[in-house]
């Protein structure tokens, strides 16, 4: 590899990890006091909370509040920097690697923790059309897709039913579903009351008989009531097979249907990114790369993964954030013995504590380690109590923690966090005068209240 721009550490081992995300700075800070240089290497300069992404895109929530800047992490360690960059290819014989902008990196250690991408399984039209939501850009283009067809049937009228269909009834799905049904239901009687709430519709699709398949089945129920008592339009045991600019085209029991829709939400799975193809290292089931029970990457001794992206094919781990940080933070002890001349730790044995979703306010599913599983209000405060303390800094969690009050805590704020919308243009010449229909149930009490009393007629009624 040639570079223009080479980076290489001291005298000291050079750890670089490619990767901001819970593995990537799980590591990092387990290395805070250990004699090494590390470069963290990341194509964005922020970390995001993905949990909380749907917040993100449903209004609740700032971006900045679920966002953390990874240049940050150096306010407590010294020994890191951080480089934004894109991996472009890997010379494991050479111990670098090139960025984009033809920057090379070289390594005494190396660990993969990139995360995953949306999977759209070769569905025609999935990838053109649809929206996923595992980016903060993802996020935040859905929210202004939302208020954007909202605005213009504000303006124009509901010459047809509005519909989001979310594909996919894993907690991703699930919880965008429940959110939009509970901005359709709470805040937009108040906020658009030009709009007919009964012809605004949330489908969720999913393949498999029921939602949240990794929960028990009582939980899996409490969730499925829980949609279905918000208005969201379950489709389950139903397949996509297509996705089209206005809707999306299904399979049931082997009848197809198209379902019309302005919006399509992909929360269907996830894989690699493509460019792992590059990098010279072995790839399982969806792409994820290899490692054997130390986290190493098959066939290299001082080359690791860890996170969403890494997968054990004796013991393959659900690709959530517990596994990630665990084994982000294991690698990190097993580098620092080896750097200290001591013995690898035993194996990574992964600990479950657990795992929790949100249907809406005061509704969610929890099995954690030593508890009972939990449903409803209760499991709801321990979901939004982890979520909270997972944030990187206390401005983060401040700001979360405040916004999710306002929304879930006191109903009356309808105060939607949006940004840009296209200019809404009218597909007709219209005059807007008066109270919009539908709006003026509270404003016709008052008036009545208002008006004048009628004095009772003395004359004779006529015959």
């Amino acid at each position: 590899m040639s570079s223009s721009a080479p980076v290489s550490s001291s005298k000291r081992p050079h750890v670089v990890i490619v990767g901001g995300g819970f593995g990537g700075l799980a590591a990092v800070r387990k290395l805070k006091d250990a004699d090494v240089d590390i470069t963290l290497i990341d194509r964005h300069t922020y970390n995001t909370f993905q949990p909380l992404l749907y917040q993100v895109a449903t209004a609740s929530l700032n971006p900045g509040d679920i966002t953390w800047f990874l240049r940050a992490v150096r306010a407590k360690q010294d020994n890191v920097r951080f480089v934004k960059g894109t991996v472009v290819a890997m010379d494991h014989d050479a111990q670098s690697m090139l960025l984009d902008g033809n920057i090379t990196v070289k390594y005494d250690y190396l660990i993969i923790a990139v995360g995953v991408t949306a999977n759209f399984f070769g569905i025609p039209g999935a990838e053109e059309f649809s929206m996923p939501l595992y980016r903060r850009s993802q996020a935040l283009a859905l929210r202004d897709r939302i208020f954007a067809n909202l605005e213009d049937a504000a303006i124009n009228g509901q010459d047809r039913d509005l519909r989001v269909v979310v594909v996919g009834g894993g907690a991703t799905g699930v919880e965008t579903a429940g959110a939009l049904a509970e901005m359709r239901n709470q805040d937009m009687p108040t906020t658009y009351p030009e709009l007919d709430q009964s012809r605004i519709h949330i489908t969720l699709v999913e393949m498999a008989p029921h939602v949240l398949g990794p929960f028990h089945p009582n939980l899996r129920d409490y969730a499925k009531k829980s949609l279905e008592k918000r208005g969201v339009d379950l489709r389950l045991g139903t397949a996509v097979k297509e996705v089209r600019t206005d809707g999306v085209l299904v399979e049931t029991n082997g009848t197809e249907e198209f379902i019309e829709a302005g919006i399509v939400v992909w929360a269907s799975g996830i894989t690699a990114h493509s460019m792992i193809g590059e990098w010279g290292v072995p790839q399982g089931r969806g792409g994820r790369i290899e490692v054997d029970d130390r986290q190493r990457v098959r066939g290299f001794h001082n080359v690791f993964a860890v996170g969403d992206i890494a997968v054990n094919p004796d013991e393959p781990l659900p690709q959530l954030a517990q596994p990630a940080l665990q084994e982000g933070k294991y690698v990190a002890k097993l580098i620092r013995r080896e750097v200290d001349g001591k013995d690898d730790p035993k194996p990574f044995s992964y600990f479950d504590k657990g795992t929790m979703a949100t249907i809406g306010r005061a509704s969610a599913i929890a099995q954690v380690k030593g508890l009972p599983r939990l449903k409803g209000w209760i499991a709801w405060l321990i979901w939004v109590a982890i979520h909270v303390q997972q944030l990187l800094g206390n401005r983060n969690r401040f700001a979360t923690m405040t916004n999710l009050s306002l929304k879930y805590l006191l109903w009356r704020s309808h105060n939607a966090i949006v940004g840009e919308t296209p200019y809404v243009i009218s597909h007709e010449p219209r005059v807007i005068e008066a109270t919009p229909q539908g709006a003026t149930k509270k404003a016709a009490k008052k008036a009545a209240k208002r008006a004048p009393k009628k004095a009772p007629s003395t004359e004779s009624p006529e015959h």
